[in-house]
């Protein structure tokens, strides 16, 4: 199943017990803090960790998701209940509605194809308000990092908390142009055994400048880690900080 961790289940309880709060998360927060009681969208929400700490947090959130098993467990988490929580893509954002649009966990990345990615732009501009910030994360290429995508050094264990334990590994398929396929393993101490196949786009800093800029945003900055590190000298990363320039078009 592709993105099965996010759709399966199983899976779903897995990457929760897996993806615990992070440097990210914090960062993702104080960005959104700068702007008091903010309309915040998340798209591609996940389970909704950070999510529901925004609305913990006393801004209006909305998050958005097209796995529903992930939604499912977003909205039983606490604070759950404060997030108009949409099944759906960008397309379904409404216009001018929100102050800051996240985009976490690498999303960005499941944008492959440049035509998506330009219209989720587009989405973005059209949803924010005059001013509006974008924030996302997005792998720099320079950094390789799925080259530990293998059986040894991806192997880990995951604890879950109602019991039991998953070994869980990724092997890297693929590597085409900018693309990445690769397919997590995860074996559960029942016997299952569950696949989950995806591919990520690893994006060079000048080609996301360019896709924001041609959407309308204005790049303030651009990090190499979670800490305000330059680009090549953080954690492997773009964390990227842009604002509507212009009113994007609305048809």
């Amino acid at each position: 199943m592709r993105h099965a961790e996010f759709r399966h289940h199983r899976l779903v309880q897995v990457y929760d017990a897996e993806c615990r709060w992070g440097p990210d998360d914090d960062f993702f927060q104080a960005v959104v803090d700068e702007t008091p009681a903010a309309r915040v969208l998340d798209l591609g929400c996940g389970t909704g960790r950070l999510t529901v700490a925004l609305a913990a947090a006393g801004h209006t959130v909305t998050g958005v998701d097209p796995a529903g098993a992930s939604l499912a467990a977003a909205r039983a988490k606490p604070c759950g209940e404060r997030v108009t929580w949409i099944e759906g893509t960008s397309a379904l954002l409404p216009q001018r509605a929100f102050d800051v649009a996240v985009l976490t966990s690498h999303v960005a990345q499941f944008f492959v194809d440049d035509a998506e990615w330009a219209r989720t732009l587009a989405d973005l501009a059209r949803a924010l308000g005059p001013g509006g910030r974008l924030v996302f994360d997005a792998r720099d290429p320079a950094d390789r990092r799925w080259e530990r995508w293998n059986p040894v050094d991806s192997h880990r264990v995951v604890r879950l908390p109602a019991g039991g334990e998953v070994r869980a590994w990724t092997t890297v398929t693929g590597v085409r142009d900018s693309v990445v396929d690769f397919t997590h393993h995860y074996h559960f101490d029942d016997g299952a055994e569950i696949l989950s196949s995806a591919s990520l786009r690893f994006r060079t800093e000048a080609e996301l400048r360019e896709s924001l800029t041609t959407a309308g945003f204005l790049v303030d900055r651009v990090y190499g880690g979670w800490h305000g590190e330059p680009v090549g000298h953080g954690d492997g990363e773009f964390v990227v900080l842009a604002r509507m320039g212009r009113l994007a078009p609305v048809f």
